[in-house]
């Protein structure tokens, strides 16, 4: 069945419902894990794709991504699920593009990933990774959305 399932995680509470989904499938199947945050540097730009490169901000974006991924890689290994995890690093390319490209490059055959779930102005403003991802990649998709509360 499936062998090597990528996750990308961040700190959103669709993203955890992936990571526990994306378990249950790996140990029902034997497959191993891979975990990836995406960290875009443009957000610390001044504009275009120019950034401020400071240590500081470098420590505190990877400080953000080895939590994330403590978080995700911890449920994985209360399964004895074999994990493997990355941080990526973008200036303000396309993160699906990155992701989708990830993906073939560790020949993944599954992708288990949170969506937001917006719809109309918000889905416009925000778009979509998963959607993006979605138009890329010839391997399954999973989609896991947070419940409305």
């Amino acid at each position: 069945m499936y062998k090597k399932i990528l996750i990308p995680v961040d700190d959103s509470q669709a993203s955890l419902l992936a990571v526990k989904e994306a378990c249950k499938i790996a140990k029902s199947c034997g497959a191993s894990l891979y975990i990836v945050h995406v960290v875009d540097l443009a957000q610390f730009s001044w504009g275009g794709h120019a950034y401020v490169q400071t240590p500081q901000i470098n420590e505190a974006s990877r400080a953000v991504g080895d939590k994330v991924l403590e978080n995700a890689r911890q449920m994985a290994q209360e399964h004895g699920l074999m994990v493997e995890e990355n941080i990526l690093e973008t200036i303000g390319n396309k993160i699906a593009d990155l992701l989708a490209k990830e993906a073939k490059n560790k020949h993944c055959d599954l992708i288990v990933m949170g969506t937001h779930g917006w719809t109309g102005v918000m889905h416009l403003l925000m778009g979509s990774v998963a959607e993006g991802v979605l138009k890329q990649v010839d391997i399954p998709i999973m989609l896991l959305r947070k419940p409305q509360e």
